[in-house]
């Protein structure tokens, strides 16, 4: 009870525990109390005094806690009071009430100890994982925190723990789906820690789906215009894709650069910004400037910048640069972000040198631009920004290169003078009384001229009108008049800023230029210049001005074609002989590439300067500087027979490129006209291609049609054999000659047995004459001989039937007679039909049909035959004399002799 009036401030009898004293007391109850709910009142206890006894409880209770937390598991309660405890511990993000005398360093080096105890059992950061996996916010949250404090103190090694922990980033990745925002945001905090430093976590978490977690939740927040938690997903964001070359390939290879066009949706109301949206949209910016920094590798850049234009971003950062009431941060911002995505990309320059500002009349945006960087009043990050835009719109862009240039030269001039142009900027900066103006229009106008030797030439033709009455002098003149000038002119700034700049730009534009060399040396006042300023033995600020001058003499040497016969290269070499002295000409040469500032410009391409008087180096100098340092270093040693022998190599080697470049010529020829065989062959291969599998296609289209070939007439004679089953002969084009041949022979026996019918009729016939007289003798007596009666009475029922028989016997005959003709066609048929046709179905079932009407009428004459004999049968019961048809055959063949014998007689 004493313990516990200490710790809730009760009055206690007896004198009070110090508070090492209480924590071990509850480091003992933590670690025997049996009951689960003494441990967790020990813990809160603890929990309570962690922030005020930070040192006593990290030293007595780490332990305890640890084995609570693998202990303990099922109390979520318990397991947060130690999770919270540890944190405290652990944290250096005390309140500053809470902060006792100990310095920050002192504070800074606790946190880190602990965490160094902490880890030192990998398994402890093993287990934080499993406990952020737990839903419970009680458990989640706390340990989020603690794991977080954790990577601040000792990132590294948390980093390597949770790296080769089975699916440790992956645990982590599930708390950016958490639907309470309080976890996910400290979720977030906890990636920004973990990916610092570590590109294979950095991957990791890409892979997880990190970019569309992180979007949609920047999405969520309102994009710029959301709070600090879209701050930290575009810090994550950073971490995850600065200098990480996998990672920007998926990020561009997923689509999601186009995501990040809304964020850069500007309204026309800009005024009132707040703090928060000024962060988030310049944090946007230089998101967009990871990907197309000009240290990624060159394929990838201009991957991103293609990206940026096509989705319609780089229009959007135009918008904004155009646009009014824009920060001035942003601005330059903005600025800096529009001349990485067009550097080196000339579709994106070519958009840019078309974007006009919302002016009347219309300007182009370079021009509002060049206007900003030579007006003084503007701020200097702003000129800064501008002039790295201006170079970034030239870098590797001879048309706008061009099209700068022709803007000075007369021919191009606006005689009205409305609209002030590019050049007519650039000339105003370089003669301004503003030094600041005059270095940035010069090395403007240098990076107009980089890597372009015909605008080098053209750029010799511009000139300048001095003063009324005076005539003009050349743009060159102009810029050593006022280089001899020196201090004469009384400028704002830097003294020597007006000079270096003036320095760089006659030394960019004379290099590898034997035409604009001669120009410069036919004036005989500049090479006594710059001797008698290398001589001098001048302060720190002019030994920069000493080593440019040296530069700008050796480049005339180097690059002298001796047109000029009083300033050959063997000349100004003794001039440096008697004058300055090699060593000293030399010494003098390396106090540029010495220069603390010529070592911050070669570092990247942006310039960055702290102030304007730093304002000396351009980055694209310093490679012209390393380029020709050596070769000038040797050219001043080399004596007047070694420059001979070099010339002689010199047209040796010319001589050489010629013959190679004549052969490179037929090369590149035969190679263009391989190329054309090269297609002709794949061409014809593929019509090759073509043809064989058309040609396997018809072969597989013919075996198909020679199947159903043979497959139809197997059917054709299967159908053929079961509608003339009754037949085992063979069938030619539908038609069984045996069958027909039988046929032919019954047709015959009936016509036979047809015309003997008719003679028996013809007989009877005659009969019945006969027996007519007869019945009218014996009609008298009728009433005496009623059985003759009856019978002729029958008689003539009798020949009612025999007169119906001879109709029918007449029907059938002219059935028969058609049956005949279309017999004598079928046999037409038959002799004419090709055996080879295989249509003869129709022809069968044609055959068949007559075949079945034959044996039709067979069966009626037969009937009739049989009727024939019951008539006789009958006549012959009656008495009436009635011939078999031997007799009627017999008596037919005597009248038909009788018949010849008569006419032989006539």
């Amino acid at each position: 009870m004493n313990f516990l009036r200490g710790v809730m401030g009760g009055p206690s009898a007896g004198p009070q525990p110090s508070g090492a004293e209480t924590i071990q007391k509850l480091c003992d109850r933590v670690a025997s109390s049996t009951l689960l709910d003494d441990r967790r009142d020990a813990v809160r206890a603890l929990k309570s005094l962690s922030k005020k006894y930070r040192l006593e409880v990290g030293i007595q209770a780490m332990e305890h806690l640890v084995r609570v937390l693998q202990t303990d598991r099922s109390d979520s309660e318990i397991i947060g009071y130690a999770l919270d405890t540890l944190y405290n511990v652990i944290s250096n993000d005390l309140e500053e009430e809470e902060q006792e005398e100990n310095s920050p360093k002192q504070v800074d080096d606790l946190g880190s100890q602990f965490t160094e105890i902490f880890i030192k059992q990998q398994e402890n950061v093993t287990l934080l994982l499993t406990l952020v996996e737990e839903f419970d916010f009680h458990v989640r949250w706390p340990g989020v925190k603690l794991l977080t404090s954790l990577l601040k103190q000792q990132g590294p090694q948390v980093q390597q723990i949770i790296l080769v922990s089975p699916m440790g980033v992956s645990r982590l990745m599930d708390l950016l789906a958490d639907s309470r925002e309080v976890i996910r945001n400290d979720g977030v905090l906890l990636l920004q820690q973990l990916t610092k430093s570590n590109a294979a976590i950095q991957k990791i978490v890409a892979f997880e789906n990190a970019f569309e977690r992180l979007l949609d939740i920047i999405t969520e927040e309102g994009n710029s215009d959301g709070g600090i938690v879209v701050e930290d997903c575009l810090l994550l964001l950073q971490n995850l894709l600065k200098n990480n070359n996998s990672n920007q390939n998926f990020f561009k290879e997923g689509s999601y650069i186009q995501r990040m066009k809304p964020w850069f949706e500007v309204g026309d109301d800009n005024c009132g910004w707040s703090a928060q949206k000024v962060t988030n949209l310049h944090l946007m910016l230089q998101l967009v400037r990871v990907l197309v920094s000009p240290t990624n590798p060159p394929g990838a850049t201009s991957s991103c910048q293609k990206a940026m234009f096509h989705c319609g971003l780089l229009q959007q950062l135009c918008t904004i640069l155009m646009a009014t009431g824009v920060p001035a941060d942003i601005l330059t911002e903005t600025i800096n972000t529009v001349s990485e995505v067009i550097r080196g990309c000339q579709m994106n320059q070519d958009y840019f040198a078309s974007v006009n500002a919302p002016s009347n009349p219309p300007r182009p945006a370079i021009v509002v631009l060049l206007m900003s960087m030579v007006n003084e009043r503007q701020p200097f990050v702003l000129r800064c920004a501008v002039l790295y835009c201006f170079q970034c719109f030239l870098y590797k862009n001879q048309k706008g290169q061009g099209e700068i240039v022709s803007t000075l030269l007369p021919s191009t001039i606006d005689a009205t003078g409305n609209s002030v142009s590019a050049g007519q900027l650039l000339c105003g900066g370089l003669f301004s009384t503003d030094s600041l103006s005059n270095w940035c229009a010069a090395v403007a106008l240098a990076h107009a001229l980089q890597e372009n030797a015909t605008l080098k030439e053209q750029l010799l033709r511009v000139q300048l009108a001095t003063s009324i009455g005076n005539p003009p002098v050349s743009l060159l003149q102009q810029c050593t008049n006022i280089l001899s000038q020196g201090d004469k002119i009384d400028r704002r700034g830097s003294k020597v800023q007006t000079r270096v700049g003036l320095l760089m730009l006659l030394c960019t534009w004379l290099s590898n230029c034997s035409i604009a060399v001669t120009h410069f040396l036919h004036n005989p006042a500049n090479i006594p210049f710059l001797t008698g300023q290398i001589a001098e033995n001048l302060g720190e600020e002019e030994q920069l001005v000493q080593g440019l001058c040296a530069l700008l003499l050796g480049i005339s040497i180097y690059y002298n074609d001796n047109s000029l016969e009083n300033y050959r290269k063997e000349k100004l070499k003794q001039l440096i002989e008697k004058r300055i002295g090699r060593e000293n000409f030399i010494e003098k040469l390396g106090f540029i590439s010495k220069h603390e500032l010529y070592s911050r410009a070669a570092q990247k391409p942006q310039p960055s300067f702290s102030s304007p008087d730093h304002m000396m180096f351009d980055h694209e100098f310093t490679k012209l500087v390393k380029e020709l340092e050596g070769v000038i270093s040797k050219a001043i040693y080399k004596s007047s027979e070694e420059d001979k022998k070099e010339e002689e190599v010199k047209k040796t080697l010319e001589q050489h490129d010629n013959i190679v470049t004549h052969y490179k010529k037929v090369i590149r020829e035969q190679d263009q006209e391989l190329e054309e065989l090269k297609q002709q062959v794949n061409t014809l291969k593929s019509q090759n291609e073509q043809l064989q599998t058309t040609v396997t296609q018809q072969v597989s289209q013919i075996q198909q049609h020679k199947d159903q070939y043979n497959l139809l007439k197997v059917q054709l004679g299967k159908d053929n054999q079961h509608h003339n089953s009754h037949s085992d002969t063979v069938q030619m084009n539908g038609i069984q000659v045996e069958e027909v041949s039988k046929l032919k022979e019954e047709l015959e026996e009936w016509k036979n047995k047809h015309e003997l019918l008719q003679g028996q009729l013809r007989e009877k016939d005659s009969l019945i004459e006969k027996l007519k007289p007869l019945q009218l003798e014996t009609g008298t007596e009728q009433s005496s001989q009623t059985s003759k009666s009856s019978g002729l009475e029958h008689n003539n029922e009798l020949q009612k039937e025999l007169e119906m028989l001879r109709t029918q016997i007449q029907l059938q005959s002219a059935e028969i007679a058609k049956l005949q003709a279309e017999n004598q066609k079928l046999q037409v048929m038959n002799t004419s039909a090709d055996p080879a046709l295989g249509d003869s179905s129709a022809t069968a079932a044609k055959n068949l049909e007559l075949e079945g009407r034959l044996v039709q009428e067979v069966k009626e004459l037969k009937n009739e035959d049989q009727k024939l004999s019951a008539l006789k049968n009958k006549l012959k019961d009656l008495g009436v004399p009635v011939e078999d048809e031997d007799d009627i055959e017999s008596g037919d063949q005597a009248d038909e002799d009788e018949d010849g014998d008569e006419e032989e007689q006539d």
